[in-house]
């Protein structure tokens, strides 16, 4: 049975927008002012190359889509090869290679996904989408890369949810110029 890990590039006061820098946000880009260094070069790697697909909300689907088939290389060549399912309800299809338009009820096509992949459906960006997964229990897993620097502005990772959502952190080490990478899953029980 699958695993959805939530990945995420993140500044200290929850911001994940932009990090990359291809949108309009004022601060687009924020975590390339920032090494990773070698390890945390070796998590993202490991972390996409270990993936059995990518779970995304339209915006960062319409984004990846519009830069990663142009490249080249084992990360992009997996990036562009693994299933890629797309969560939209104005999308009717999606052309990048192997994607998957999901229309239904997320906790259902969720279910899909979990029973259809036996590794890890990776969840990268999409604000909206992550929201909806936690306030509905969905993520079994959370990597947070967490940026030495307060954004101030700019779409935040976590929402208002109907109850407190409990995590348990698994894992934490710090890497390149001080960025934290932590991993939680749920604190069930």
């Amino acid at each position: 049975m699958g695993r959805i890990v939530v990945t995420e590039f993140m500044s200290l006061d929850g911001v994940v927008e932009d990090p990359g820098g291809s949108e309009d946000f004022r601060h687009g880009g924020w975590s390339f002012e920032f090494k990773r260094g070698e390890d945390g070069d070796k998590f993202k790697l490991d972390e996409t190359m270990a993936a059995d697909a990518q779970l995304l909300g339209r915006v960062t689907y319409e984004g990846f889509a519009a830069s990663w088939p142009s490249r080249s290389g084992d990360f992009a060549d997996k990036f562009n090869e693994m299933p890629k399912y797309v969560v939209s309800s104005t999308m009717d299809e999606a052309e990048w290679t192997n994607s998957t338009v999901l229309k239904g009820d997320l906790a259902d096509e969720v279910a899909k996904l979990r029973d259809r992949h036996d590794g890890d459906v990776v969840v990268a960006g999409s604000v909206q989408l992550v929201q909806a997964l936690i306030e509905n229990d969905l993520v079994d897993e959370l990597r947070l890369m967490v940026f030495p620097v307060v954004l101030g502005a700019g779409k935040r990772l976590f929402g208002e949810t109907s109850d407190k959502k409990s995590l348990r952190l698994t894992d934490s080490k710090i890497v390149g110029d001080g960025v934290a990478i932590l991993v939680y899953e749920p604190a069930r029980g």
